[in-house]
């Protein structure tokens, strides 16, 4: 574990930044641990039991076309064409 004081963070943000990627990293304020950076562990992304298995529908009737589920549907990584 690192420690830094916030001078030094303020001065060297990029390197402390990739130091805290591969290790913990404290900043202090006068000798005083302030705050705890470290490495981000895998992003959790909340999804309800039904991700994935909706099929895409307008939302809007209109001058759209539906044209935007095109992009929907490449948003979500999907390779089947859409109407």
């Amino acid at each position: 574990m690192k420690k830094v004081s916030l001078y030094e963070l303020k001065r060297d943000l990029s390197s402390v930044i990739s130091d805290a990627a591969r290790e913990k990293v404290v900043v202090t304020r006068h000798t005083t641990p302030v705050v705890e950076l470290g490495p981000v562990g895998e992003a959790h992304l909340p999804r309800g039991s039904r991700y994935e298995m909706a099929d895409l529908r307008p939302a809007l009737k209109g001058p759209t076309r539906g044209l935007y589920l095109e992009l929907l549907a490449e948003d979500r990584g999907s390779n089947e064409e859409e109407p």
